[in-house]
């Protein structure tokens, strides 16, 4: 992007007093750049673009945790075998896209420029839950793309810092395509398979979860929601892909390392051999 003026400076828009939205900024002087600014898609016209599927969060009594599976789908096609969905927003979040993956990855980088701009011109971060509601903002100026089928719907969590209790400090967010937010409690997910995951992580959720608890239960999970969803891909033993896992804590956040996250993936599979159904939960 050329932002020079002639003579290489800066154009004044560059310091004028502004918000603190780098959003708003675009909006008003380049708004082309925002992904919902594109360009209206003829009557009629679809479009065939790769799609990311499943994301699933799980709060435990050190934080949050959320990972992805990593298949991208593109109709009957997989268009992408290793994608990654959940990323890092800033210190202390991260966020899981599902929906058009090209526009969803975009907007991702649109909410971590917004975050990392605040915090420069406010001098101090946004709280929990100013952070879910910009990303709210962003997910409604899509609103045009969504209505010619190219929709975004990320998962967004984090860990509490201005939380009074221990236990409300791992924390989860949903959104719709309107960019409506809603914050889930305990556990949830998005995507295509988004209804097996919930179902498994229904069963399998406890209060007194630790991290390696909530990795193993959304490893369970996508493993499950791969079983009924074919948009779901599965661990790829072969080819050495796995999810992506993430941890959010008091330390910040985390991406497990993939040699951790083979472990405990390969502990899954090999349970499965024996109990395809994987974990029954007692009826009491």
């Amino acid at each position: 992007m050329d932002v020079f003026a002639e003579g290489g400076k800066l154009p004044n828009a560059f310091f004028a007093p502004a918000s603190s939205s780098f959003t708003d900024f675009l909006a008003a002087h380049r708004p082309d750049l925002l992904p919902g600014k594109r360009a209206q898609a003829t009557e009629g016209l679809t479009i065939e673009a790769p799609h990311g599927t499943t994301i699933v969060a799980v709060t435990h009594q050190s934080g949050v945790v959320m990972a992805g599976d990593r298949r991208a789908t593109m109709g009957n096609v997989i268009a992408q075998r290793d994608m990654e969905k959940v990323f890092q927003a800033d210190e202390y979040s991260c966020v899981g896209i599902a929906g058009s993956a090209g526009i969803a990855i975009e907007l991702v980088r649109l909410f971590q420029v917004e975050l990392e701009h605040y915090e420069k011109i406010e001098g101090t971060t946004l709280s929990l839950d100013g952070k879910a509601n910009r990303l709210s903002m962003l997910i409604r100026n899509n609103l045009a793309m969504a209505m010619q089928g190219l929709a975004v719907v990320p998962l967004f969590a984090g860990y509490d810092v201005d939380g009074d209790e221990p236990a409300t400090a791992g924390r989860i967010f949903s959104y719709d395509v309107t960019g409506g937010r809603y914050e889930e409690h305990s556990f949830h997910s998005v995507g295509s398979g988004s209804v097996f995951a919930r179902g498994a992580l229904k069963k399998l959720y406890r209060d007194d979860f630790s991290e390696a608890d909530a990795v193993t239960a959304c490893i369970q999970a996508l493993y499950d929601a791969a079983d009924d969803d074919s948009a779901t891909g599965g661990p790829d033993l072969t080819r050495r892909i796995y999810p992506v896992v993430t941890s959010v804590t008091v330390d910040g956040f985390r991406r497990l390392p993939d040699n951790e996250v083979e472990q405990s993936t390969q502990q899954v599979v090999d349970d499965r051999m024996t109990q395809p159904g994987g974990p029954i939960a007692p009826l009491r």
